[in-house]
This record gives C-alpha cells, structure tokens and sequence, in this order.
C-alpha cells in the first residue's frame, strides 16, 4: 500500500504573532514552526498502516526551503520519503492543486492529511483534493482501519458518530484520537539525514483567494473577581458586559 501525507508547516501555538507592512504580511521573525497538529495525527495513523502492510510513507509539504526542518521531523517519524513542491502555500486551492498533481503521478493508495491547518483553519484542501482526482474524500475522521481494499472510518458529525465505509483510493482528513502522536527517537533522526527529500516545482500558480489584511484579536481585558455569594453582581456581568447571556 502507497500511503501520502500531506503536512503543513505552521507556526508553533505558543508563538507570538505580528504582522508588518501595515498588517498585509506576517512577520515570521523569531517564530518557531511546527508540523500541524492535526497532521501529526495523519501521520501517525499512517506510519502504523504503513507498518502493518509493509507499504510506502511519502509526506508531502506545499512550501519553501525554510519547511524543510519540519519536513526532516516527519521522517525522523517514520516517512520513507518526502516532496517539497517548492512554493509558499498561497490559498487552499493552490495547495491542493499541487497535491493533486503529484498525487496521480504517485498513484498513491491513501491519501490522509490533517482536518485543518492551524493557521488559517480553512478545512478545504482535502475535498478540492477529492474533487480534483475523483475520488472519496471524508473529514473529520477519529478512527481508520484497513482491511485489503476496504476501509472502515468513524467521522464525528453534530451530536455524536458516524460509521463509514468505503474502499480505497481514498482521502482523509484526520483529527484526534485517531493516533497517538509520535515523537522521533535517536535513530529516527538519525536515519531522516539519509532519507530522501526531493524538491519539485509548482505545476501551476492559480489561486482562488488573496488576503488582503490581518488583524490580531482584542486584548484580553482585567479579570474581575465576584464573591461567590454575589449571584446578582455575576449575572449582571455576564449579561452587560461579557454579553454571553
């Protein structure tokens, strides 16, 4: 079995964010990057499938030189290979328009990514991915198994679960608990120095979508401290002020 991940490559959570150029770009100066949380989850599930069946792990990352540390940590992982499609991420279809590509030259079995990236959280790359290659695309999915060419999922949707199945080729956007994320041990680090990172051009540079400007969210205000037997005082704040009631 061929399995793909596609990963991002996203600023660590615990990064303070700042934008420069009169809030049009982000200023990456002292951040520190990350595999996307929910792609480390695809990848785990993946390294497990791939274990199982003695099949092939490609990761596949949508960015410039500065992704390939995280594209390094995926191997450490466990990823045989990986494809840097040599382009900054400029909008959902562009991404998937090169995982697309690149995806049907591999003729790859399963194709898993992450539910959403945690930059821009947009959710759409893995079904334009399904749209562009034909095929089955299913996200959020908690559990995956493989059993030959059929596939048993468990999707979480409003208010509880969904069981699905389906047979293979097949995308999937992962999420939590699908996998225990992994952490490279000495050897794994060790062995990704060797292992190969090919860097591809673009095949096309369409977008759909530009941002025109960012804005960090409102500063968080002082904590206001209500006597617990003050019930009156704490709804009057919860309605006037915090407006949540």
């Amino acid at each position: 079995m061929k399995i793909l991940v596609c990963i991002t490559h996203v600023p660590d959570t615990t990064s303070k964010i700042q934008f420069t150029a009169d809030n049009t770009k982000f200023d990456s100066t002292g951040v520190q990057y990350i595999i996307g949380p929910y792609d480390d989850y695809a990848l785990a599930r993946a390294v497990e499938l791939r274990d199982q069946a003695s099949g092939k792990l490609t990761v596949l990352n949508v960015g410039e030189a500065d992704s390939e540390p995280t594209l390094r940590k995926a191997l450490a992982i466990g990823a045989d290979d990986a494809i840097r499609v040599n382009a900054a991420p400029k909008d959902s279809f562009f991404v998937a328009q090169q995982i697309a590509h690149y995806a049907k030259e591999g003729s790859y079995d399963l194709i898993l990514m992450g539910r959403e990236s945690i930059d821009f959280n947009g959710g759409m790359v893995h079904g334009m991915v399904g749209e562009l290659l034909g095929m089955p695309s299913f996200s959020p999915v908690m559990k995956l198994d493989v059993d030959g060419s059929m596939v048993k999922m468990s999707r979480e949707i409003e208010g509880g679960k969904e069981l699905l199945e389906a047979s293979l080729p097949l995308i999937a956007g992962c999420q939590e608990p699908i996998a225990e994320w992994k952490i490279p041990n000495m050897r794994g680090i060790m062995s990704a120095r060797t292992k190969p990172l090919n860097v591809v051009e673009p095949v096309s540079q369409e977008t759909q979508a530009e941002a025109s400007k960012y804005s960090l969210p409102p500063a968080k205000g002082a904590v206001k401290l209500v006597d617990k037997d003050n019930v009156a005082e704490l709804v009057k704040l919860l309605k006037n002020e915090a407006k949540v009631l």
